[in-house]
């Protein structure tokens, strides 16, 4: 079967370069409409979980560890150790 549409490698590279946009925007909207519905958003800001509310205000959850970058293709196995 044929395919329905045929790319040149040029317009995939042109549309390839405009998903870190795309992914931005839409990731902007799930923000707003979370606020919207709901009230309220979790978000990790300077080391810490917090609560931001519709009008504004915002509530420390807790302190969360710092992020780190993992290469693609590693796999990491988080422990857990409980108190």
């Amino acid at each position: 079967m044929k395919p329905k549409y045929q790319f040149s490698e040029k317009a995939l590279e042109s549309l390839e370069s405009r998903i870190p946009q795309m992914a931005q925007a839409a990731f902007s909207q799930a923000h707003l409409k979370a606020l919207a519905v709901s009230g309220k958003v979790l978000q990790v800001s300077g080391g810490r979980l917090v609560e931001l509310s519709a009008e504004g205000s915002v509530r420390v959850i807790k302190s969360v560890e710092p992020s780190f970058r993992v290469q693609a293709g590693v796999k990491r196995i988080r422990k857990v150790t409980r108190a």
